[in-house]
């Protein structure tokens, strides 16, 4: 009769891999939940809510929150669990300073670069946004992701990949606070309206025109950000994609 080897148990080594991969996941699950709002700013709760929410351990819970806490994003409570913390509206304001220069440096050598070495992503970008009004995309959720990889695909195709990899480790950063501001249908048009004009200059290779149309598009949705209510997140709550 065979005998069927017993199960060697688990290494050290496999198991806290496998605990950094659900970290991971508990991670980037919680960070959609904030950038989709249906974590809010001021929400609280607990690690054992999570853990039966998720259905994880708590040590991948822990690990993740803790890098939510590194970023800015949630803070631990003396005894009564977590809290999704309020904007740092001066933090978004020098993200964002950051952010123009960096894409504004972008756009100013994607206006000097062969034209043919940028020309697919670029494509991308006028498939999607140099459209008739009737083609347009009314749904706020998608139109701020759209709006990110505009922006982000516009850095890419400059060619510098330290430039890209910072950029978007500050989108990531802003996203929470951007995807507000696409619950008004006249912001929607404007970013259409903005983003066809910063492209038609790029592929016209106007470098000053796209410079100053671009830092006029992040000022404008600079100053949006200061505009942000309460009532705003909870609006955006209410059409938060499901989980």
């Amino acid at each position: 009769m065979h005998k069927t080897s017993p199960r060697r148990p688990a290494s050290s080594e496999t198991l806290a891999t496998a605990h950094r991969s659900r970290a991971n996941e508990v991670y980037e699950q919680l960070k959609r939940d904030i950038a989709d709002f249906r974590l809010v700013p001021g929400d609280r709760f607990t690690e054992h809510e999570l853990c039966a929410r998720l259905e994880v351990s708590r040590t991948p819970v822990r690990q993740a929150l803790f890098r939510l806490q590194q970023e800015g994003l949630v803070e631990v409570m003396f005894r009564s669990g977590w809290r999704v913390l309020p904007f740092d509206f001066d933090k978004f304001d020098q993200l964002y300073d950051l952010r123009m220069v960096l894409e504004t440096t972008a756009v100013q050598r994607l206006c000097q670069q062969d034209v043919g070495t940028a020309e697919t992503l670029l494509q991308e970008l006028k498939d999607r946004w140099l459209v008739p009004v009737a083609e347009r995309s009314n749904d706020p959720t998608q139109v701020a992701a759209w709006d990110e990889a505009f922006h982000e695909t516009l850095v890419r195709a400059a060619g510098n990949a330290e430039l890209a990899r910072v950029h978007h480790e500050v989108t990531e950063r802003i996203r929470i606070i951007r995807r507000l501001d696409f619950l008004k249908q006249m912001r929607i048009d404007a970013t259409y309206e903005e983003h066809a004009k910063i492209l038609r200059a790029i592929l016209a290779r106007k470098a000053d025109r796209a410079d100053l149309l671009l830092r006029s598009h992040i000022q404008a949705s600079q100053v949006e950000v200061r505009k942000i209510t309460l009532h705003q997140v909870y609006l955006a709550q209410q059409v938060a994609p499901p989980a």
